[in-house]
């Protein structure tokens, strides 16, 4: 269970930590206080989207962190898991479970065995049939999953080959143009006879070409420097030194110095002559050069941006070109493939089906005794689950299910969507949400404004029912109704206040008296003795 949440910058809330309590926890209170900005944080803190326009203006981030105490999780320390949720405004979003930094998808699905969270979007989902299988599923549990896994499996893998089938250039005439243009970049390609690192090499060439002069100018000068006469002075140098040479240590260190010189001058003399020689080019080898590039810049134009890139297209083509000659040997051993996973895929088909048929007559029966104790005795809703024809794969399967509904005795049964109304709605919610929580074990449930569109002796049986779920789970509940706020076991208040122009939410745990005016305030608008005393007898009435 959520035993202690904290929320910083959501709204007007700015800083507020609220202690829950195991059982039944209704919050009340004024309007615009911040009760669904609560409930808001509850579901970001679960995984759920948030907007940067719920942070609080003028803040940059905005924090949630719950305490949830979960014994027998193996991650629980001393019986309790922290989690967080931060979110900047620039987008940022950081999400810690133990203080281990986790996905938002991590978090989500974490939480969805912790916290189940019904707000107005549940009864926009009973409306849209599509949803409804979901419900049978989600009832059905780990039988119908494990089949589902490997359904989807080979749903994915038909799904593939389709898309390559799809893929077969259309008619023969189509076929022919595509290999046409295949052959011809092929064949350009191939003549061309690249070599990796080609086109480095034939521009520095280029580059020595197109300054042959100002090469052989300088080139020239440094020869002459490095004359005979330059050569000779160092020999007759060394021959100076060889003289002295034995008058010390140091004398010889110059003269093994200088002789090296000597041999270094020599060889970079013979080099400077060769690359005089070697930058002499005719016309016809710089126009060989240019021609060559020009047609490798043309290759790099269409085919890619390097020798590298280009060769990697040329494999592309091969493939390419392979695949089209060789069509119709794919395609027979694609659509043999493909026959094989349908197979699989019916055989798997045909267990779902037969699965949900038997266990949307449990559901129905479930649901139908729920809406009996939330007064609506006389309305019959069915699970109704038909096959559909025509091998139309979907990621469910081949069925299609649907709830309808009979609301009285006598009238024709309808689909949910045509015939309930918000009343009705909220109320069939809980029935669904009642019998998938002792399903699905969830700790904690949440709901906001379900008691919409119902009031005396439907509200009244509503907050039994609430009454009944939380023997076994924490029920946290928004309402605006004295008959549901009655059969709290913890009642909270929030309110806000106004402070040097900012708005503020608080909330405040109530002592039983606190809660019995609060009762009676939501009854008739104003706490008298007589709307006192009626709170008081809904409060015995729990």
């Amino acid at each position: 269970m959520v035993s202690t949440l904290h929320i910083k910058n959501i709204g007007i809330i700015e800083d507020l930590e609220i202690n829950f309590n195991e059982g039944f926890n209704v919050l009340t209170g004024e309007t615009g206080a911040g009760k669904t900005l609560i409930i808001g944080a509850l579901g970001i803190i679960a995984g759920g989207r948030f907007s940067k326009e719920m942070i609080r203006n003028g803040e940059k981030y905005s924090f949630i962190e719950a305490s949830i105490f979960c014994p027998d999780n193996t991650m629980a320390i001393d019986g309790n898991i922290i989690v967080s949720r931060e979110i900047y405004s620039t987008g940022r979003n950081s999400c810690k479970i133990n203080g281990r930094l986790v996905t938002v998808n991590e978090l989500k699905e974490f939480m969805s065995n912790i916290l189940n969270i019904h707000g107005q979007q549940d009864n926009q989902n009973l409306l849209n049939p599509s949803k409804h299988i979901t419900y049978l599923d989600d009832f059905i549990g780990n039988k119908m999953h494990e089949i589902k896994i490997k359904y989807e499996e080979m749903y994915k893998k038909y799904n593939e080959i389709n898309l390559k089938l799809s893929k077969n250039y259309g008619d023969d005439k189509e076929k022919e143009r595509r290999l046409d243009l295949l052959n011809y970049q092929l064949e350009e390609i191939v003549n061309a006879k690249l070599k990796v690192g080609e086109d480095i090499k034939l521009q520095e060439e280029h580059n020595i070409m197109k300054n042959s002069e100002k090469l052989q100018e300088n080139l020239e000068a440094v020869d002459q420097n490095l004359s005979n006469e330059t050569i000779e002075s160092i020999s007759n140098s060394i021959k100076c030194l060889e003289k002295i040479c034995g008058c010390g240590e140091t004398y010889e260190q110059k003269l093994s110095e200088l002789k090296n010189i000597y041999y270094e001058v020599q060889e970079l003399s013979r080099d400077i002559s060769g690359m005089k020689e070697d930058i002499f080019f005719d016309e016809q080898e710089r126009d060989d050069v240019e021609r060559r590039l020009d047609e490798i810049f043309g290759l790099k134009r269409k085919y890619g941006n390097s020798i590298e890139e280009i060769l990697q297209y040329k494999e592309k083509l091969e493939e390419e070109i392979s695949q089209i000659e060789n069509l119709d040997e794919i395609n027979n051993k694609l659509k043999k493939e493909k026959e094989l996973i349908k197979e699989e895929m019916l055989e798997l088909c045909n267990n779902m089906h037969l699965i949900r048929k038997e266990f949307a007559k449990i559901l129905s029966e479930q649901i139908n005794n729920e809406l009996k104790d939330l007064e609506m005795s006389n309305a019959k809703l069915r699970v109704n689950v038909e096959k559909i024809e025509d091998d139309k794969f979907n990621i469910n399967g081949l069925d299609k299910v649907e709830f309808m509904i009979c609301t009285n005795k006598g009238e024709e049964e309808k689909e949910l969507s045509k015939i309930a109304s918000g009343g009705e709605m909220s109320r069939i919610m809980l029935a669904i949400k009642t019998v998938l929580a002792d399903v699905d074990n969830v700790a904690t449930l949440v709901f906001d404004e379900i008691d919409t569109g119902i009031s005396g002796k439907a509200a009244k049986s509503v907050g039994e029912k609430l009454k009944t779920i939380s023997k076994n789970h924490q029920v946290m509940v928004v309402t605006h109704s004295a008959s549901i706020a009655a059969k709290g076991d913890y009642n909270y208040f929030i309110s806000k206040q106004v402070i040097n122009d900012k708005t503020y939410t608080n909330i405040k745990l109530l002592s039983e008296k606190e809660a019995i005016e609060e009762i009676a305030r939501i009854s008739s608008g104003d706490i008298t003795d007589i709307s006192i005393a009626h709170a008081r007898e809904l409060r015995k009435a729990c």
